[in-house]
């Protein structure tokens, strides 16, 4: 009889940690989730920004007196480069910075309906990746306190998960990051 209580109060407990190591698991596949959603909502807002300036190389050139001077060459060199949302995030500051020298320097742009059209776009994307790069952190800073908190860190530990770097525009290169 004893071994019967025995028995079941092991299955019991089987059962728990079971239930327990499912729970947690199923956390971080939700944490997981959201994090690819952000990603690719950055991922596209990035793109977006990409094509904008793509397209205001050949109206930036058309308003040059010398045509052989090469305009946005940081969009030029990305076009066949495959880079991470952080690096590509980086790279299209510096082309904006760039996009924003041409505008200065060319008050005739101002005066280009495409060239506006695509101003108005970068200030609308630069709102969006904004809070993308928000939404993205907020996630990471759950993600990363599951990875480092017991008992889920046991369960992280054992599913291989590791600490995520934040989108927050340094250059993580040259970082260490204690993954």
């Amino acid at each position: 009889m004893d071994i019967i209580i025995y028995g079941l109060l092991i299955f019991i407990v089987i059962c728990f940690i079971l239930m327990w190591y499912i729970g947690i698991y199923n956390h971080y596949q939700t944490y997981i989730i959201r994090i690819n959603e952000a990603e690719a909502f950055i991922d596209t807002t990035l793109r977006k920004r990409f094509d904008l300036l793509n397209k205001s190389i050949g109206i930036i050139k058309s308003n040059l007196k010398d045509k052989k001077t090469d305009v946005l060459d940081i969009i030029v060199k990305l076009r066949s480069q495959k880079l991470s949302d952080f690096e590509l995030d980086r790279q299209l500051y510096e082309a904006i910075n760039e996009f924003n020298q041409y505008k200065e320097e060319m008050p005739n742009l101002r005066n280009s309906e495409n060239f506006i059209k695509i101003e108005l776009g970068l200030f609308e994307s630069e709102s969006e990746i904004v809070a993308a790069r928000k939404y993205y952190n907020d996630i990471i800073t759950d993600y990363n306190t599951l990875i480092k908190k017991f008992p889920s860190n046991i369960i992280g530990k054992l599913s291989g998960y590791k600490e995520k770097p934040y989108f927050d525009g340094k250059d993580d290169s040259k970082e260490d990051i204690n993954l």
